[in-house]
């Protein structure tokens, strides 16, 4: 029910972040979602990818500082306010979310979230018979 993230932390500098794009790139790491939180020294790339145990790999062995957390990954029909009622579901139920971002993923909406308590938003999103992304959802 979760899939793994790559949490990159990079200097805020020039040519950062292409270092880890290039890196992955030349090992056919294929970027699906991406979303960057900055500060003005650092920032956190996190990447939802095909094959995000490879590339932790690949950026581990160039002294990149990066982590594999597990986030959920739901499914939502593509359709204004969909996310919203997702959101409403785990907000009403006393759920911390953490942090969020969406993409499409073969004509559906995805939301990752991080959230507190990880199993109780687990619980809701059954209840409600959302469906969840899986690791084979992300290949090609």
């Amino acid at each position: 029910m979760t899939i793994k993230q790559l949490s990159i932390f990079i200097e805020n500098k020039s040519g950062t972040l292409i270092k880890v794009l290039d890196l992955l790139s030349k090992e056919s790491i294929q970027i699906i979602a991406s979303t960057i939180a900055d500060t003005t020294e650092f920032g956190i790339y996190r990447v939802i990818c095909n094959e995000p145990t490879k590339a932790y790999n690949i950026l581990k062995d160039n002294n990149i500082n990066v982590q594999l957390t597990d986030v959920l990954g739901i499914r939502i029909k593509d359709k204004p306010g969909m996310a919203a009622q997702a959101i409403d579901l785990i907000s009403k139920a006393g759920i911390d979310i953490s942090y969020m971002y969406t993409f499409l993923l073969n004509g559906e909406g995805i939301l990752i979230m991080r959230t507190n308590p990880c199993d109780k938003t687990k619980e809701i999103i059954k209840q409600n018979n959302i469906g969840f992304i899986t690791e084979n959802d992300l290949q090609k």
